[in-house]
This record gives structure tokens, sequence and C-alpha cells, in this order.
């Protein structure tokens, strides 16, 4: 009992100990508290593709990592690939981290592959002036204006949109978004702009800066996968994460207007590395370009018959070089290049085609460049030959010794020859010669010379 009334024993000693652990807890855990939450930043601003899919998807492990309080994707997309938009909403379905899609900025669209991603995602946002929808599927497999004939591709097509309708809806659904809107987005391709989008509830937000929207959703419970999420977003850290130079240039070769040019270029530097063995440029430039124009074609609709074309054009355009034709091989090769160009990528989407603002200058380019290798041929053909005993033809010489019977010898390129020309000649006098026979020169009398009275 003594212990309990001595005032300076150990059992005051502790609880002080404690208290003191306290204050300094307060004291050390209150800058942490008042640190603010950071939120990452990435743009997409092309069509969905495999290269996009993997820079999303990397982007929100790299949130999660980094314990961001959530990912914001602002995009503007015309589509894509249905394959990477179901990557990208698996990624953003399960991600353990809030994953907000805003539409921005004005003027900018979720269409297509874009609005399921939006409609997948825990918060939509769009800003004034943009649009989301036109979800429905297309057939990569026909072109543009073909008529539906086929039973079997219609029953096909069919199945597609029924199986788009049901995705978009079971999204719509696990998101709490207008499940009818999601279906006649898919059947019916309506686009809807954002205030209308709001109030539909396709989207929660309408904001016109990203600042807004982060003060807007600050505070919002998001529950995902079990788990309840209050973000943090008021005076959130912004941290920007651009597109890499190596995801930038995968996006920019699955472009189809770039991956056209490349196969222009793998074609023609391969041409002129079989046509010139040794160059070594030509066709590594070639290759290179094959290899990236193939690459491109896995994530694009590729019309074989397309390729076909610009491969025959190609082979026209090289053989009004062998063969002249008084240009009508470039014409059809002219042709052939236009009707590949425009059907090389079957779909009716815009961003799967290739622009006729392309087509016409690099067929023109192509067309124009194999008109003047032609030109050059023909030039090279009709030039005197320089080399050889042809070479010689036309020549000045100087007669060495001569005999009277119109044989001697003559001085030409450094060489002394055995030469028949007319008699009379003397020694050192200027001829030309007129033709080489065997290891024998003919020679005659220089055109600005006149001839002596004597027999030839």
């Amino acid at each position: 009992m003594g212990r309990y009334q001595t005032g300076h024993g150990p059992a005051r000693s502790a609880p002080a100990a404690l208290r003191l652990l306290f204050v300094l807890g307060v004291l050390l855990s209150g800058p942490l508290a008042a640190r603010a939450a950071s939120v990452m930043v990435i743009d997409v601003q092309n069509a969905i593709s495999p290269p996009v899919a993997a820079y999303i998807t990397e982007n929100i492990d790299a949130a999660v990592e980094g314990n961001y309080a959530a990912i914001v994707i602002r995009m503007d997309t015309p589509g894509g690939l249905d394959t990477a938009m179901r990557e990208i909403i698996i990624k953003e379905m399960n991600a353990p981290i809030p994953v907000v899609v805003y539409v921005a900025p004005k003027g900018a669209r979720a269409a297509s592959a874009g609005a399921i991603i939006a409609l997948a995602s825990d918060i939509a946002a769009m800003a004034p002036g943009t649009n989301i929808g036109a979800a429905h599927p297309v057939s990569i497999g026909r072109p543009t204006g073909e008529k539906k004939e086929d039973k079997a591709d219609d029953t096909m097509m069919e199945k597609v949109t029924n199986d788009a309708v049901a995705y978009a809806r079971s999204i719509a659904r696990e998101r709490g978004r207008n499940e009818e809107w999601a279906e006649e987005a898919v059947r019916q391709s309506i686009s809807t702009p954002a205030h209308e989008a709001r109030e539909k509830g396709v989207v929660n937000h309408v904001a016109d800066s990203l600042e807004e929207l982060l003060e807007k959703i600050h505070g919002t419970e998001v529950h995902k996968n079990s788990s309840t999420f209050v973000l943090d977003t008021k005076d959130a850290t912004i941290v920007e994460r651009p597109m890499g130079l190596r995801y930038r240039l995968l996006a920019t070769i699955s472009n189809p207007n770039v991956a056209y040019i490349l196969m222009l270029i793998g074609l023609a530097g391969i041409y002129f590395e079989l046509s010139s063995p040794g160059a070594i440029l030509p066709g590594v430039i070639g290759g290179i370009s094959l290899i990236l124009a193939f690459f491109a074609f896995q994530t694009l609709p590729v019309n074989y018959a397309g390729v076909a074309l610009i491969i025959l054009a190609t082979i026209l355009f090289i053989a009004e070089i062998k063969v002249p034709s008084f240009g009508l091989l470039t014409v059809g090769g002219v042709i052939s290049m236009i009707l590949g160009s425009l059907l090389l990528f079957r779909s009716p989407e815009l961003y799967a085609q290739v622009s006729l603002g392309v087509i016409l200058p690099v067929t023109l380019l192509f067309a124009a460049f194999f008109v003047l290798c032609v030109y050059l041929v023909i030039k090279a053909h009709r030039l005197r030959p320089r080399t050889g005993a042809q070479g010689l033809v036309g020549e000045k010489a100087q007669v060495y010794r001569w005999n009277a019977d119109g044989t001697g010898q003559v001085f030409c390129h450094g060489e002394y020859w055995n030469a028949r020309g007319p008699r009379g000649l003397a020694a050192g006098a200027s001829v030309a010669v007129e033709r080489v026979e065997g290891m024998e020169m003919q020679v005659k009398y220089l055109p600005e010379e006149t001839p002596p009275d004597s027999e030839a």
C-alpha cells in the first residue's frame, strides 16, 4: 500500500509516460493527417487499341502501388477494338482504387468503346460540350456500303449486337447507371450531350475543369469489391502521367494512315534493295517499315484484297521501268493503288480507315517517283556509251605511224591501237574513231576537217 501513497513512485511514472507518448503521437501525426491526397491523371486521346489499353492498365497498377486517392482517365476517343476495350474495363472494375473517367476537354467525345469504358468507371464525368454514346458494334469483315445479303453474316452480327447489349447493361447495372440508355447506345447508336447524360443517369457529374471535378467528387463514397472508399480530393495534388514515348510510338503506328505509309515505304525499300544489291540502306528501311506495318495490321481490320492491289500497283510501276508501255502501266498502277488504298481497311468507322487526304497525295507521289525513274532510265539508254569498245566510238585519236596502204597505228585514251583508215594520213594528224573491230580501230577524218583528194 505504501507505494500507492507515494507521489513519486513507479506507479505514477507509468501513466505519465503513456500520456507523454500519446502527446508525441498526436504531434507527430498532425503533419501526416494534414498532408493532401494525390490523384493520378492520364490522358487518352487516341482510338482504343492494345497500346492504349497497356498504357491505362499499367498506370492503374502504378496508382495502386503509389497509394493514390484515385486515378482519373481524361478521355477523348472515337472508339476502338473490342478486345482492348474489355481489357481496360476488366482492369478498372477490379482495381482496388477508385477509377474516374472524365470526358474532356470541351468538344471531346467518348464514342463506341469509349462510352462503355465510361459506364464501367466508378465515377463518370463530362465537360460541357462533350458527348457520349454511339456504341453499336461494327463488323470489321464487311467494307463500307456493302449490302447485307448474306443471312449468315446477319445472324452473326445479331449475335455480336446482343452480346454487346448484355455486356453494356450488366456494366450499367453494376455501376448503378441507366441500363435502358446503355442498350439504346448499343442497338440504336444514340449519342447524348453532357448535361442530358447527367440527367439520364449516364454520368455522375458535369465539370468545366479537372479541379472542379475533384472538388465535386470530394467526400463521395465508392463501394467497390466489398470495400468502401471515401474520396479525399478537394485539395488533392494532381500528378499527370502522360503517355510515354514507347506507347506514343505504338499508338501512332496503329493509326491506319501511318500503317499505310509504312507499308508503301517498306515495299519501295525492298524493291530497291533487290534491284541494287549492296545498297543496304533501302533494305534496312524497307524491312523495318514492313515489320512496323505488320504490327499495325494486327490491331486493324485489314482487307488483304487491298494489300494485293497495292502490291500489284507496285509491280506495275516497276514494269513501266522495264517495259515501255507509253504510260499505260503507270495509269494502271495509279488506279490499282487508289482502289487498294480504299479497300485496305474494312470498317465503316472513320478511325479505322485511310484518309483520302493521305491516299491521293501518297499515290501521286509514288506514281511521280516511278515516272521519274522511267525518265531517267530512258535518258540513260540514249546516252552514248562511255566505257568499253563502244565508248571509244567518236573519240579523237592521233596518228602515230601511217602506211601508204591505209593502215598504221594511232594513240587513243593513253593506248596505241592498230588502225585502218584513209590513205595519205601523216604522223601527228588527228582523226576520229569510227568503230572498233576486235583489236583494230577504224578511223576517219575529223568532221570539221576536209579530207584531201585521195583514195580511201
